[in-house]
């Protein structure tokens, strides 16, 4: 009781001075004080619930060999920024080379046998049919060829974009098989918030505009992915939202991604209205010619607006910026 005789006499003479039926007046003339109003509605707002979120790269790749090889070169680290096409391992494959060489030695001993037997048909020394069998072994020694050249070429790993090495794992001397991973890459630029939804909360149309909250500060992501099928396991399902290419977010940072589940209702009025004595919140209506002081309790901001949880109804007018000296019972005019 000792502790809190201090506070139970500060707020009852915080409302005996509030909310006495005294008028005084609010200036030094008695004249009643200006004020603007606004008349209070009550409108429809999103419900939204929160979903834990990372941020995360738009392009990532896990890059693997395409055949099979010694590791003769890989000369990169981890956090390297890279370019596109930039040649990032390579593998020491002798016998792609040898069936590269098989292959051409093939195409021109087919190409020599399609223009010896040309060029006899034009003599009448061959038949037509005999030259038309040459023509077909030169085009599958052609496919031959550009097939031995493709597979050589995989033994060239280049990075697929513009990005950050994120993981190693392929080194000099390593063997790699087809489908072994080499080494992982994030792209630089663009980002977005992978995000995993209860089963529950409703499906939303893609490109829908959302809210991110990073530490507090909202961020703006537009739907690009959402999954509408539930894991089987934790029954939650993955959503993908683009965040604008402004954002301040960094890869890997945790975040809540905002989603809306429903409607409310909701009053919202210009934070200017709302002034603070002490720990408690208070607005002045328009009452007749009077000013009248009520209690509110105030939620989440929206821009210059703030969200009333409690002490206003629809069709109340609020005093817009009330005047410091403003008491309850002054007399107001409405400008």
């Amino acid at each position: 009781m000792k502790t809190l005789l201090p506070a139970l006499l500060s707020i009852a003479a915080f409302l005996a001075a509030g909310c006495s039926d005294k008028a005084p007046a609010a200036d030094a003339t008695g004249k009643p004080v200006p004020v603007t109003t606004l008349t209070v509605m009550r409108s429809v707002a999103p419900r939204l619930c929160e979903a834990p979120g990372t941020v995360v790269p738009r392009e990532r790749a896990l890059v693997s060999a395409r055949v099979a090889g010694t590791v003769a070169f890989a000369d990169f680290a981890i956090g390297q920024k890279v370019e596109a096409g930039q040649i990032l391992v390579t593998l020491s494959a002798p016998e792609m080379e040898a069936r590269v060489n098989q292959a051409q030695a093939a195409l021109d001993r087919a190409r020599r046998d399609f223009e010896r037997e040309s060029s006899l048909l034009a003599g009448g020394a061959t038949t037509q049919e005999t030259v038309h069998d040459m023509a077909e072994r030169l085009r599958s020694a052609e496919a031959a060829l550009a097939e031995a050249q493709a597979l050589a070429s995989y033994t060239k790993i280049s990075a697929p974009f513009e990005g950050r090495i994120t993981r190693k794992i392929a080194n000099v001397g390593d063997f790699a098989a087809p489908g072994s991973p080499l080494f992982a890459i994030d792209g630089v630029g663009a980002l977005r918030v992978e995000a995993t939804l209860p089963e529950s909360f409703p499906e939303v149309e893609l490109a829908t505009k959302l809210s991110v909250l990073a530490d507090g500060v909202p961020e703006e992501a537009i739907l690009a992915e959402s999954s509408p099928a539930a894991d089987t396991r934790s029954r939650t399902r993955l959503v993908k939202a683009d965040l604008a290419p402004s954002s301040t977010l960094r890869p890997g940072q945790f975040v809540r991604l905002l989603w809306p589940v429903g409607t409310m209702p909701e009053i919202l009025i210009p934070a200017g209205a709302v002034t603070r004595f002490g720990q408690m919140e208070r607005v002045f209506l328009v009452e007749g010619s009077r000013a009248k002081l009520r209690l509110v309790r105030t939620g989440e901001s929206h821009g210059e607006s703030v969200q009333i949880l409690s002490g206003l109804a629809e069709g109340d007018r609020v005093i817009l910026d009330p005047p410091s000296g403003l008491e309850n019972n002054s007399p107001v005019e409405v400008k």
